[in-house]
């Protein structure tokens, strides 16, 4: 049975050691899921948070509730990442409220199963590649101005990029793309001593997950993450040290690298 119950609140138990203190991060996706989890380890770190997100405005301002209630600062900005403006427009406005960006996580995502190629459209292809692999693009664009040395950006891509899925060939190759341009960012950027890295998860159990893959298999809260050796999908929460690590401007000599949390999956095809 997979571990379907999904609450960032047990971020509660989080024991933090101040590394972010003084920092500013943007986190994209994080009304819910990963990037909700990860916004709130950031504000128990000591960071400011600005917290970006499509349309979801009650998971966002349950992001902020949760992280005021850890005494953290954050606000939102809505906005569809995969156009530019609105990247722009994000960034612009983390700058008047904090007054400055330190940490960049790309984590908004889309995804939507098709059995067959035939079946995905020139319009979703153009928008899993426009919320994945463009945001990213257009997000580390808009900030790379603003940031100072010492900076950290952070993909969120997935073990799709690496193994494929049959049923998300489109969002494999989004994926794909946004491993190809860390790697790329990071070797252009190192000598900036700003980092680039990457978390490539397995099955995590997230919102996403029902909201995509119930309309295929309406028994996907039984069986979800089963396949992989750890038996169980993960939990966001399992995730976040991993993103606090790849922030910590003391992790000074790591680029263009991407971990792998996925039970074990990844390590095992």
């Amino acid at each position: 049975m997979a571990e379907n119950a999904f609450d960032n609140t047990d971020l509660k138990a989080y024991k933090a050691s101040g590394v972010l203190a003084d920092k500013v991060a943007i986190v994209t996706g994080a009304s819910s899921g990963i990037g909700q989890a990860v916004a709130i380890a950031y504000a128990k770190e000591g960071a400011k948070i600005v917290i970006g997100y499509l349309e979801d405005e009650p998971g966002a301002q349950k992001t902020i509730s949760l992280i005021e209630s850890y005494g953290g600062q954050a606000k939102a900005l809505a906005g569809d990442l995969g156009k530019s403006e609105n990247c722009d427009k994000l960034v612009q406005f983390t700058l008047a409220e904090f007054g400055q960006i330190d940490i960049l996580v790309n984590n908004a995502g889309y995804q939507y199963p098709q059995t067959s190629p035939l079946d995905i459209t020139d319009e979703q292809l153009l928008k899993t590649f426009e919320i994945k692999a463009f945001a990213m693009f257009y997000l580390t664009r808009a900030a790379l101005p603003h940031l100072k040395k010492g900076a950290r950006i952070i993909n969120t891509a997935s073990i799709n990029a690496y193994r494929g899925h049959s049923d998300l060939i489109d969002y494999s190759g989004a994926n794909g793309a946004m491993v190809a341009m860390t790697r790329a960012l990071a070797r252009r950027l190192v000598r900036e001593e700003i980092a680039v890295n990457g978390i490539a998860p397995g099955p995590i159990w997230t919102p996403l997950i029902t909201k995509t893959f119930g309309e295929l298999n309406p028994n996907v809260a039984d069986d979800f993450g089963e396949d992989v050796p750890a038996g169980r999908p993960g939990q966001p929460y399992e995730l976040v040290k991993a993103y606090v690590f790849l922030a910590d401007s003391q992790n000074s000599y790591m680029t263009g690298q991407f971990l792998h949390m996925n039970g074990g999956d990844y390590m095992s095809t």
